[in-house]
């Protein structure tokens, strides 16, 4: 949605006649979402059940050639709850998890939830010390460990402070029905709840909505990663708004999710949209571009989840004639950039993209409810759009002190009030906690989360994303979006994706832009010349790229987050990465392969930028 093209009431009355038609299901997800706070009693474990017994021969997980009913997979999990608990796990204690996405990590996610205990939902893609912080930070009780990943966990398990006694075993295998062989020293998880109870055990005392249900883990770009306390009442918020409220599945209904399920989106908003509408969830181990399209119609998927990057990845196969040859309906995920919104839609055939805005950690949330194209949606929960100041990387306050909220069409910080119905709960780490907090904003004593997002109002509470402060940076005394300069390098033919970062150069203040592109074509065939003459028409002159580097393949997180700490570490030195690096130089019309001596150049101060 063009910055002009703010949302207006003949927008609204277009979409009338459909809200209307789904306001039951909007009402009844708002009304689970304002009452999930507190000691009000419920959590994770209470939707499963709920599923269970609404449609206990419904398809409840599908992976591969596996399925399991919603009865199946809930005796399941009360069976793994039996046995945890015999090997002396309470309610309050704190399980970490390290598994692949396969049937027995959501088994054991409500095992636990049905004890009372929190689960810590490590990323797959942590070694050495970083798995180690992790599972330390959050003082675990027992590790719940799959095969796959023994070995990671094994390198680090001299330096955890996890009793040696607390470790269980989850084969690999191409069933979930053949437990397969534990090794020497370690509990064998599946094998040893055949034969238990298939009751719930009975907590000690009803699980409430402030109970913590999971640790979710920062990505850490900016240190080593921070647990994001995740509670029963954030899942059922989830639940509410996205299963009843916005997605709006039904048991015909089949969701294909090949995200990770340490991630939120996954876990939260594709599984409990699954869960709200007794559908069946096709949890794929992990996502591939060429495969995609195939087993979506192999299984008759009519949803999928999804963040940006990996539909930049479809978008870049080979267009098909088949490609919009399928039953989906809907996608709910976050990040699809408007400049392959439409695109998207249109070559495969999507009728709803249920685009959302939200953290791990915030308290404030938006979601596409009238499917309208390039927002992030709707916010029913208090919040706030105000001028931010570049310079000072601060909100702007008034003579008073005081925040000012931003124009219509304009773009400012977003902030969500906390309140007893929006609360933060924030971090293990109170400091960190605490720092995310603004104070005093409207009024004396109010409270405010700061999501560090740059959101621009587009009218009738919606907004549209606009930048990650985090991934800003100055030069030449301007600040610099690096998702303005992205979104214009991904619509210049010939570029496939592209990454863009600060880097220093010696003598400089600030950061000069670096684009790290993959190309659709042999570098041979670019003209550099015309790259740089439509990046200096398009972006101000400050934000135009100064340095480029052209790679084969992006290397992201296993959200799909590109990974960009390790692009600025090596900069445009060549003695650092095999990759073709250019660069353009001061009063010159093109870029120009870097070498060992035009980079001892640069940094020499032999060209004045």
């Amino acid at each position: 949605m063009p910055h002009a093209d703010l949302i207006t009431l003949p927008h609204l009355l277009h979409r009338l006649p459909r809200l209307l038609l789904n306001l039951p299901g909007i009402i009844k997800g708002l009304h689970i979402a304002s009452r999930s706070r507190g000691e009000r009693p419920g959590g994770l474990a209470d939707c499963v059940e709920q599923a269970a017994r609404r449609n206990p021969n419904g398809v409840a997980l599908i992976q591969g050639d596996e399925q399991l009913t919603y009865a199946e997979f809930d005796r399941w999990a009360n069976r793994l709850a039996q046995r945890l608990r015999a090997g002396g796990l309470e309610q309050g204690d704190c399980a970490v998890l390290l598994m692949e996405n396969r049937l027995e990590l959501l088994a054991c996610v409500t095992a636990c939830t049905k004890l009372g205990v929190a689960v810590a939902l490590l990323n797959t893609s942590q070694r050495g010390q970083v798995l180690a912080h992790s599972i330390n930070l959050v003082k675990p009780r027992v590790a719940l460990v799959g095969e796959e990943l023994l070995e990671a966990f094994v390198e680090v398990q001299d330096s955890l402070t996890l009793s040696a006694d607390a470790r269980y075993f989850l084969a690999d295998r191409p069933t979930w029905r053949d437990p397969g062989q534990a090794p020497a020293g370690w509990h064998h998880l599946a094998a040893e709840q055949a034969g238990l109870a298939e009751q719930a055990p009975t907590p000690l005392r009803p699980v409430c909505a402030d109970d913590p249900c999971f640790y979710i883990y920062t990505s850490g770009t900016t240190g080593l990663p921070k647990a994001v306390v995740f509670n029963h009442g954030r899942f059922l918020k989830g639940y509410g708004v996205f299963g009843f409220g916005a997605v709006r599945l039904g048991r015909e209904d089949r969701l294909y999710v090949s995200l990770p399920f340490y991630h939120a989106t996954a876990m939260v908003v594709c599984w409990g949209s699954v869960l709200a509408g007794g559908a069946a969830l096709i949890m794929v181990r992990k996502f591939s571009a060429s495969r995609f399209w195939d087993e979506v119609r192999r299984h008759g998927a009519t949803g999928f989840g999804y963040v940006g990057e990996l539909c930049r990845y479809l978008l870049d196969r080979p267009a098909q004639a088949d490609d919009a040859d399928n039953r989906v309906r809907v996608m709910v995920g976050n990040g699809l950039r408007p400049a392959i919104w439409q695109t998207f839609k249109q070559r495969f055939g999507i009728e709803r993209v249920m685009e959302l805005y939200a953290s791990s950690e915030g308290n404030i949330g938006f979601t596409n409810l009238l499917n309208l194209d390039n927002t992030v949606g709707f916010s029913p929960y208090p919040y706030a759009i105000v001028h931010y100041d570049r310079d000072s990387e601060a909100p702007r306050r008034d003579a008073q002190g005081r925040l000012q909220r931003v124009a219509r069409g304009e773009a400012g910080l977003l902030l969500g009030q906390i309140t007893e119905k929006t609360p933060f709960h924030g971090y293990t780490d109170a400091g960190k906690t605490e720092s995310c907090i603004l104070r005093d904003v409207f009024e004396p004593g109010d409270a405010w989360f700061n999501t560090g997002d740059l959101m621009r109002d587009m009218g009738f509470r919606h907004a549209q994303f606009v930048d990650r402060l985090g991934d800003t940076f100055r030069w030449k005394g301007e600040n610099v979006s690096t998702t303005q300069v992205e979104a214009v390098l991904d619509s210049i033919d010939g570029v496939s994706e592209a990454v863009v970062y600060g880097v220093e150069i010696a003598g400089t203040n600030g950061r000069a832009g670096m684009a790290c592109i993959r190309l659709d074509r042999e570098p041979a065939q670019v003209d550099f010349q015309a790259l740089l003459t439509e990046l200096r028409r398009e972006l101000p002159a400050y934000a135009v790229p100064l340095f480029l580097r052209l790679s084969e393949q992006m290397e992201t997180t296993g959200t799909f987050k590109h990974k960009k700490a390790p692009l600025k570490e090596q900069g445009f030195d060549p003695s650092r990465c095999t990759d073709p690096l250019y660069a353009w130089l001061p009063g010159t019309e093109s870029y120009v392969a870097v070498n060992a001596e035009l980079h001892m150049a640069i940094q020499g101060g032999e060209y004045r930028y």
